[in-house]
C-alpha cells in the first residue's frame, strides 16, 4: 500500500511519515524542505508544490493508493493571502493531479481550527469566520476542495491546537513558558480549550485514511483530545514532572500588566503580558470532536502520557 504525504518535513507530517514507516507501508515524502530525522531522507522528494510540472511528475510516478496533504504555510505573521499561496496555488495544483491518479483511494486534505475565530461554535461545515490572514487562506483552501471534489473518497481535517516530539511555534510555546517558570494560574479562573496530543491525532488521521467518509454532509473532521484542557490542570501537570508549582497571580494584578504591555506596544516594546494574551489566557476555545470520535473513539495516550513523551523527546534532542 503507497502512501504518499506531502509536507511531511513538518511536525504532523513528521509523526505521520515516522509512524507508517514503521507500520511497513510504502511511503514518500514531498516537500521543499529536508526531513527532520536524517534517516528519512531516503523518502524525500524534494519539490514545492506551488510547482506544478514538478509536483505532478513526483505523484505520477510514486501512483499512490493514499495521500494525506499536509503541505502548507502555517505560521501567522503574513500580510496578506497572496503570501499564502501553498494554501491556495498547492491545493488547486493537488485536486488537477488528483484527477490523473488511476489507483488513488482516498485524499485528506489538511485545513485548520483557524477557519473560524477561537470559541466560535461553528453552525455547519461551511460556516467560517476567520481571523487571520492564514485562516482567510485555509478557507480558500477548503473551497477549493468543495469547487473540485476528487473522484475518489475525501475528506478534510482541521487540525486544533497539536502538540508533542517535533513540534515547533507557536505550540510549543506553552511548554516553553511553563518550562521557564514565565506561566502562572490568575486567579481562580477556568480555561476550557481542545488541544491535541500528536500520538493521539496520528491515530485519528490514520482512522480516519482508512475509513470511508462518502457524505457530501459529513466531510469535515476536527483533530485533537476530548474532553477539552482545562489549562491550569495541564500547566500543573507539566510543572509536576519538572518538580515545581505553578504560581497564582491575582487577577487585578495581571489584568493591570496587560494594560502596561499594551502601553509598551504602541513603541515597539514587546512585553510578555498584554490585553490580547490574557483575553487568550482567561476566554475558552473549544471544537466539536463529535464526528472524529465516532471513527476513531479509542485514543491511544492520555495527556499525562504525553506530557512525559514530549518533556523525553525535549530531552533528548534539544538537551534541555
Amino acid at each position: 500500500m503507497k502512501i504518499l504525504i506531502t509536507g511531511a518535513s513538518g511536525f504532523i507530517g513528521t509523526n505521520l511519515l515516522e509512524d507508517l514507516t514503521l507500520k511497513g507501508y510504502e511511503v514518500i515524502n514531498i516537500d521543499w524542505k529536508e526531513p527532520k530525522i536524517p534517516e528519512r531522507k531516503n523518502v524525500w522528494v524534494n519539490v514545492n508544490i506551488i510547482e506544478y510540472a514538478p509536483f505532478e511528475k513526483a505523484c505520477m510516478d510514486f501512483n499512490p493508493d493514499y495521500i494525506l496533504h499536509f503541505a502548507a504555510r502555517t505560521d501567522l505573521d503574513g500580510k496578506s493571502v497572496a503570501e499564502y499561496d501553498a494554501n491556495v496555488t498547492g491545493v488547486e495544483n493537488l485536486l488537477k493531479i488528483v484527477h490523473k491518479l488511476p489507483n488513488l483511494k482516498k485524499v485528506i486534505i489538511t485545513s485548520s481550527k483557524f477557519v473560524t475565530r477561537n470559541g466560535y461554535q461553528i453552525k455547519n461545515q461551511f460556516d467560517y469566520c476567520p481571523h487571520t490572514v492564514y485562516g482567510e487562506s485555509k478557507v480558500k483552501t477548503e473551497n477549493k476542495v468543495w469547487a473540485d471534489m476528487p473522484q475518489c473518497d475525501w475528506c478534510i481535517i482541521r487540525p486544533t491546537s497539536i502538540w508533542g516530539p517535533w513540534f515547533g511555534e507557536p505550540y510549543r510555546n506553552f511548554f516553553d513558558m511553563v518550562m521557564k517558570r514565565m506561566y502562572f494560574h490568575i486567579g481562580k479562573t477556568k480555561c476550557h480549550k481542545t488541544y491535541g496530543y500528536i500520538g493521539n491525532s496520528i491515530y485519528q488521521i490514520e482512522q480516519l485514511l482508512f475509513t470511508e467518509t462518502t457524505a457530501e454532509d459529513n466531510k469535515v473532521f476536527y483533530i485533537g483530545d476530548e474532553p477539552a484542557y482545562e489549562i491550569n490542570e495541564w500547566a500543573d501537570e507539566i510543572a509536576g514532572e519538572l518538580g515545581f508549582k505553578v504560581p497564582t497571580m491575582p487577577v487585578w494584578f495581571v489584568k493591570c500588566l496587560a494594560k502596561f504591555g499594551d502601553f509598551l506596544r504602541l513603541f515597539h516594546i514587546h512585553f510578555p503580558m498584554q490585553s490580547f494574551r490574557y483575553g487568550n489566557m482567561t476566554h475558552d476555545g473549544t471544537n466539536d470532536m463529535t464526528n472524529t470520535y465516532r471513527i476513531a473513539p479509542d485514543m491511544p495516550f492520555t495527556r499525562i502520557e504525553g506530557v512525559k513523551a514530549t518533556l523525553a523527546w525535549m530531552r533528548e534532542y534539544e538537551g534541555r
